[in-house]
């Protein structure tokens, strides 16, 4: 497949305002090393940002975690969104959100939330995230998400102990009233990575979803959108995302992770605009490698452009 042409300006920007997160799910892509909270930026440094973005001609912004409900100025940071002329997503576990949040989201200008679920059976959702209640707790959020008519995106990542349930899933996201759900791809970094061996499907259960999900598409067609998410926003043509960690490195996209050994750029002393041209500057195949390494092994799912590597059977998950 021919590599498209580099793009202008990025498409979009992820936000990821913090690592605190009240749930322990073994499949976390978040970094084993998490960044503190001391170092997360706040909120005037936010509202640079987004002006950066918006002067950029990014159009968008998903604010993520971590639990960015974990930030108590989390409504404030998406009025700044709001203000800069972006349109604004909220990516959350529900978990960390109440349904007063919710509605202060929307009167700040939230135009689309993000859910994720661990699993459409109740108590095998709250084992997965390590937290007893998780699950119901996500359906009184999405409910006032309905009732205040946002767009609603509920997603579930995909590994060995929930991957027979995806048609249980579609039934869940039509229940909530949403228009797309979103199956994610087992990453390989973060605690993803340390528990690969024990979360992988199989390659025979991998070929089955795919074939569940192509039917499912079919007998769903024009109720809901049902899509398999890119494991990176990247390819040889260069980043087409630009994403700021809490503590404002920049990655140019959610589905790789930085240099051990080597300076990030960071929103702290570089503006986007700087940041962005630097990669334009450089030729397309190397330009990823001014900031990250790669870091996602090949899968391949109802269309998606990677294949998964089938890992030993299996283990104790840490976390």
């Amino acid at each position: 497949m021919a590599h498209r042409e580099r793009l202008q300006r990025p498409l979009g920007l992820i936000a990821e305002l913090t690592h605190r997160c009240p749930l322990a799910c073994a499949y976390c892509s978040n970094p084993v090393a998490l960044e503190r909270h001391e170092d997360e930026i706040d909120l005037p440094g936010w509202a640079r940002v987004f002006a950066e973005a918006s002067a950029l001609g990014i159009p968008q912004v998903q604010l993520s975690g971590g639990e960015p409900g974990a930030r108590k100025d989390l409504v404030e940071i998406a009025a700044c969104a709001r203000e800069a002329g972006l349109y604004t997503k909220l990516v959350t576990s529900g978990a960390g959100i109440t349904t007063r949040t919710m509605r202060d989201l929307w009167e700040a200008g939230l135009h689309e939330v993000q859910v994720s679920f661990q699993d459409a059976d109740a108590v095998s959702g709250d084992h997965i995230a390590g937290r007893k209640g998780t699950f119901q707790r996500k359906h009184a959020v999405e409910a006032e998400v309905a009732r205040l008519g946002l767009t609603l995106t509920v997603s579930m990542v995909v590994q060995r102990g929930n991957i027979a349930r995806f048609g249980e899933m579609v039934d869940v996201a039509l229940g909530l009233n949403a228009s797309r759900i979103e199956f994610v791809p087992l990453q390989d970094r973060g605690w993803a990575r340390t528990n690969r061996a024990a979360l992988a499907p199989s390659l025979a259960e991998m070929q089955a979803a795919e074939m569940q999900i192509e039917a499912l598409r079919r007998s769903h067609e024009g109720r809901i959108a049902i899509e398999v998410a890119a494991a990176c926003c990247s390819d040889n043509s260069g980043p087409s995302w630009l994403h700021v960690t809490p503590s404002g490195r920049v990655l140019p996209c959610h589905g790789v992770e930085p240099l051990a050994d080597a300076e990030a750029w960071n929103v702290r002393a570089h503006s986007l605009h700087e940041i962005w041209s630097s990669l334009l500057a450089v030729p397309s195949q190397h330009s990823d490698m001014l900031l990250v390494r790669g870091a996602n092994e090949p899968f391949d799912v109802a269309g998606a452009a990677y294949q998964y590597r089938r890992q030993a059977d299996a283990v104790s998950v840490v976390r």
